[in-house]
């Protein structure tokens, strides 16, 4: 049964100061929403109804976000700015949140080994909130990749291509089709230069991970800039076929950079807040 979505949410922000002096990069507007409210409202569209975060110092916003405000609550109450938390509220009572917080920051690999506590042995997806998807027609992507695990019952990373301009950015990975949206993983790679890099598909923030990737990633060295990388972990698993990768249905914004963080606010704006 999946249930947990697991987001890591400790990092600093540093592209984004002096925003993120005081604010988690986590909490950055997207016209009136968080990053991390979209996040956590698409792991809910998928049914996963147990939000753990992995935080740090710095991070309480992101506690008091999902939690009641009884002094703003009482000022709007019967005003027409009511509807404005609805959709948090929904959240608020539709959710069971859990926090630990990650000491040192060693990696997207060590902030999902410091959140095992809060997944124990069990199947979760990991959200990454400044990855932005959207999906105008149909399904979450998370709702997409829940479908996929229910049938494979393996780890499964969400892919999409990207120039090659962009690809030493991310984890790239190369395999066999299954279908023309699925691909079952031989071979991972973290930031790779364009001559090393094995395709074109780029992993972007949103995995399903069965529980034993813990142990893999207990176990292996640090990698690309001396840090626990999960790419190695999910290469690792890759080798024995038990990662696929999923070129989903959506729209997706890098909202870590400006440039991506400005047009997922146009976009939004235009296609989702203008019209409700």
């Amino acid at each position: 049964m999946l249930r947990k979505c697991l987001f890591p949410a400790a990092g600093y922000g540093t592209r984004f100061l002096p925003a993120t002096k005081a604010m988690p990069k986590e909490m950055m507007p997207v016209v009136n929403r968080p990053l991390i409210e979209f996040g956590v409202s698409e792991a809910l569209s998928a049914g996963l109804t147990d939000i753990c975060m992995v935080t740090g110092r710095g991070k309480r916003a992101l506690e008091d976000h999902f939690d009641v405000s009884y002094e703003l609550e009482h000022q709007i109450a019967g005003s027409s700015k009511e509807k404005y938390l609805a959709e948090n509220r929904a959240i608020i009572d539709s959710c069971r949140f859990s926090y630990t917080r990650q000491r040192e920051m060693k990696g997207l690999g060590h902030a999902i080994l410091s959140g095992r506590n809060l997944i124990n042995d069990e199947p979760f997806a990991v959200l990454l909130a400044d990855d932005l998807c959207l999906n105008l027609a149909g399904e979450s992507v998370l709702s997409q990749m829940k479908d996929l695990y229910q049938q494979h019952m393996c780890s499964i990373v969400a892919v999409m291509e990207v120039p090659e301009s962009q690809i030493h950015n991310y984890g790239v990975v190369s395999g066999e089709y299954l279908t023309d949206n699925l691909l079952k993983v031989d071979n991972m790679v973290e930031k790779p230069s364009t001559d090393e890099a094995p395709s074109n598909l780029a992993v972007i923030g949103r995995y399903i991970l069965t529980p034993d990737i813990f142990n893999v990633l207990e176990s292996i060295p640090p990698g690309k800039g001396g840090e626990i990388q999960l790419t190695d972990g999910l290469c690792q698993l890759a080798k024995q076929g038990n990662v696929l990768a999923y070129k989903f249905e959506g729209k997706r914004f890098d909202c870590g950079s400006m440039d991506g963080y400005v047009e997922a606010t146009n976009y939004y704006y235009h296609h989702f807040y203008k019209k409700s």
